[in-house]
């Protein structure tokens, strides 16, 4: 076989090989994301029985389904929305889950599909404030072979050296929403330094949504890195 047929043959194998891969993790995302849209619909149910009466019937527990590729459930003050991304990605050399024998062995397992889990306020879609701003508290690794790993912050995490040692199913689904609606209760909205709003426009102040004339996050002014629970 010449240079040019060598060449040639080496794109199809790596083609077919990678698209297959990347084709599965695709799917098991997928099959995954809406297993947990399952979970967030029963546990709102759940959750709401279990406070019928209990507190004030303001205090909302409310899963939505917003898409395709997201889904929400209000908690009291608190938004969190699943966003599935639709591409496949790989774990880069030099991240911490390359010391796990599970990816060294077969680096095809480092190719996953992501949900992010984002925490906003509920006050930020009820009074339209675009301006808000949301954190990223946590997100779920999916493979090809149904392996997961969830990284995050707080308990919204798990050692490294798990992935590969547990193919996700519902239960796995339900502690990492779990451990997320957690961390979102907890992860309290701090009071922001003066000097963040010691200056305002005009325009906040003629916008026709008056609750929303200032931007508001949890830990807006402050470094989200730096600063949790």
């Amino acid at each position: 076989m010449d240079a040019d047929g060598a060449c040639k043959q080496e794109i199809i194998e790596k083609v077919t090989h990678k698209a297959s891969i990347k084709q599965r993790v695709e799917d098991n995302t997928f099959v995954v994301f809406n297993e947990l849209k399952e979970t967030l619909l029963e546990m709102s149910a759940e959750l709401d029985d279990e406070l019928d009466e209990k507190i004030d019937r303001r205090i909302r527990i409310e899963y939505r389904d917003r898409s395709k590729f997201e889904a929400q459930i209000q908690v009291a003050d608190d938004i969190l929305i699943f966003a599935m991304q639709t591409d496949v990605f790989r774990f880069p050399q030099g991240h911490g889950v390359w010391d796990n024998n599970y990816l060294s062995q077969n680096p095809d397992n480092a190719y996953c599909g992501i949900i992010n889990i984002y925490n906003f306020l509920s006050d930020s879609f009820r009074y339209n404030k675009a301006e808000d701003e949301g954190y990223l508290i946590g997100r779920i690794f999916v493979n090809h072979q149904m392996q997961y790993f969830f990284e995050g912050k707080g308990n919204c995490s798990q050692r490294r050296d798990r992935f590969g040692t547990r193919q996700i199913d519902k239960q796995a689904i339900r502690e990492m929403l779990e451990a997320a609606i957690l961390f979102a209760l907890d992860f309290d909205l701090y009071v922001p330094p003066y000097d963040f709003f010691k200056r305002a426009t005009v325009e906040q102040f003629n916008s026709r949504n008056e609750l929303s004339k200032l931007t508001t996050g949890k830990r807006l002014g402050y470094d989200f890195d730096c600063k949790e629970k």
